[in-house]
């Protein structure tokens, strides 16, 4: 053969083969996901009849049987000893907290200017007053701060938090083990010196509204030990409680009742023999703030539902998107979909599941979650975590497919990676990134619509929506077909999770 013929010959061969290539990569069903079906979902789930979707009410509940439904249609299976989709949590709804006095010495501090209610009913109590410093304890430390203390019958005063940590979200999660360790020691009430980086004024007017969190128990709906927050910020506060001997607190409570609501779960079992067992988790949260005052934010008397199209319908959107392609033709990895309800409440959904998984933790490689304030800017996708998740380049590739840029961690003054539900994840050792919609920053456009009223379905752009929805699901696919699964950055900050989840 002539050289000048046979080179051509091999150049066409070439060409051939990456065109081959490039329509099999085309011919994955997300590539012919339909605007039309994205669309529906967004205009039922961010509907006003679903009224914001808030946890533990009836519209949330709704949502979660639409997600379920949606499932079973697609032919998405329940997870692997499940009977259906549904994993109930029960949550505790507090209501907002009445009039109250604490009474220090010749000193008497008013709620909520001073001290908010956290739990407990109407209440009375006078009794001496014992310092017993986080309120915490560590049989594996050797670390107890009831040791030598005898709290029955006494209130206690504890500092707020965990030692090593003062986040609002810490605080948290550390409250509701004080107040069980609290009350199994016999004490009569607790108290904590709130010293967390939220002002205390922001805190005030949040905790003395309505709240709803995750119930300790299911027995009744009784409040529990009295917990009470005093502003620790204020050095003479401080000094006056731990200089009090006793305290009088006087309140009208803060009643409780139990609510239900459901993270949905479904699954797909890989196609590789040897790689099934291991799965890649892909989330997004349903939930949102529901209508007038519980959304938090100005409202009008012809708009006061919060129908949350952002904020998290467009990611509910992409995972019943990846349900729906990857059903049709399944990746070697198994794939377990959750969509989780108390999100905006504190991740509270994410959180149960985290602690109560229904598949092994250790044989997730990959948590590709979605959520996001909105987008500014169509012609890209955000990802909080992007280059430390060790994925980054199946997600570039998905999203180039697609015509769309990729912008890793924008707004770091946000610290928007720990604010979503896969930051429930990370903490375990999962590589956890967040997938969602384009913005380079909190702008105005971010704003306007951001826990707004004004975030409906009318404001969407379905195109981009589309686009979004098929990046997602192309890069879970590659993720999930990978040979080895992808690990966090070294010297990553969830890194030491990592290895103790995984053993390596």
């Amino acid at each position: 053969m002539n050289p000048f013929v046979a080179a051509l010959f091999g150049t066409a061969l070439v060409v051939y083969s990456e065109l081959s290539a490039q329509n099999r990569v085309n011919d994955t069903p997300e590539f012919s996901l339909s605007k039309t079906e994205a669309e529906a979902h967004m205009r039922f789930l961010a509907s006003d009849e679903m009224e914001g979707r808030r946890t533990g009410e009836q519209s949330n509940r709704v949502a979660a049987r639409y997600i379920a439904e949606q499932f079973r249609k697609q032919g998405v299976a329940p997870v692997p000893g499940q009977s259906d989709y549904f994993q109930p949590i029960w949550f505790e709804k507090t209501n907002a907290a009445g009039k109250g006095i604490l009474i220090a010495g010749a000193d008497t501090l008013i709620s909520p200017t001073h001290w908010l209610l956290m739990s407990g009913g109407d209440l009375e109590v006078n009794a001496p007053l014992v310092y017993a410093g986080y309120g915490l304890e560590d049989p594996s430390k050797e670390w107890d701060d009831y040791k030598g203390l005898d709290v029955r019958g006494k209130i206690v005063l504890v500092q707020s938090g965990f030692p090593e940590s003062q986040s609002p979200r810490e605080n948290m999660a550390a409250a509701a083990v004080k107040r069980k360790l609290a009350a199994e020691k016999g004490a009569v009430a607790l108290v904590e010196l709130y010293n967390a980086t939220t002002p205390w004024n922001i805190i005030g007017n949040f905790l003395s509204r309505e709240q709803i969190g995750l119930a300790e128990t299911t027995a009744g709906t009784d409040s529990g030990l009295p917990h009470i927050w005093v502003d620790g910020k204020e050095p003479r506060l401080t000094r006056l409680l731990r200089d009090s001997p006793s305290l009088t607190i006087r309140s009208e409570g803060r009643p409780t009742r139990l609510l239900r609501s459901y993270n949905v779960a479904g699954y797909i079992e890989g196609s590789d023999p040897g790689l099934k067992s291991e799965y890649i988790l892909l989330t997004a949260h349903y939930d949102h703030v529901g209508v007038g005052p519980q959304g938090g934010q100005p409202y009008t008397e012809t708009d006061s539902i919060f129908n949350g199209a952002r904020d998290n319908a467009f990611g509910t959107i992409a995972v019943l998107s990846a349900a729906e392609a990857l059903v049709r033709q399944k990746p070697r990895r198994s794939v377990l979909l959750v969509a989780f309800t108390g999100e905006e409440l504190g991740l509270l959904g994410s959180r149960y599941y985290a602690n109560n998984p229904l598949l092994p933790l250790n044989k997730c490689i990959f948590n590709l979650n979605v959520d996001g304030a909105g987008y500014n800017d169509t012609s890209i996708l955000s990802v909080l975590g992007f280059k430390r998740t060790g994925a980054s380049a199946e997600i570039e590739t998905a999203a180039r497919h697609f015509g769309l840029g990729v912008v890793g961690d924008p707004a770091p003054e946000q610290n928007l990676f720990d604010r979503s539900d896969n930051v429930n994840f990370a903490v375990k050792g999962i590589p956890a990134p967040t997938f969602s919609p384009g913005f380079r920053e909190f702008d105005a456009e971010i704003m306007k619509y951001y826990h707004q009223a004004t975030d409906n379905p009318e404001t969407i752009d379905f195109d981009y929506l589309l686009k979004f929805c098929k990046a997602y699901v192309h890069a879970a696919r590659l993720i999930a077909d990978r040979a080895q699964p992808p690990q966090w950055e070294a010297g990553d900050k969830y890194e030491p999770a990592a290895k103790a989840l995984y053993g390596k």
